[in-house]
């Protein structure tokens, strides 16, 4: 990841760096992997993540398309 530092702006460049990270899921990563996760309780996480994912996209295509 890379953030360019303008006039010795370096709140700014830390925002922006912040930023990045949240987009890229940095932080969600390094939390989950503070604490051991059992195999079935990740393979659980993992598919109530895909329904959300799949539940929104359903909403989404309701609303532009209608169906």
């Amino acid at each position: 990841m890379y953030v360019s530092v303008r006039d010795n702006n370096i709140d700014q460049a830390l925002r922006i760096l912040k930023k990045k990270m949240q987009r890229e899921g940095v932080f969600r990563e390094m939390k989950n992997r503070r604490v051991y996760e059992k195999p079935s309780e990740k393979k659980a996480r993992e598919l109530a993540e895909s329904t959300r994912r799949v539940r929104k996209l359903m909403r989404k295509r309701l609303e532009r398309e209608g169906y």
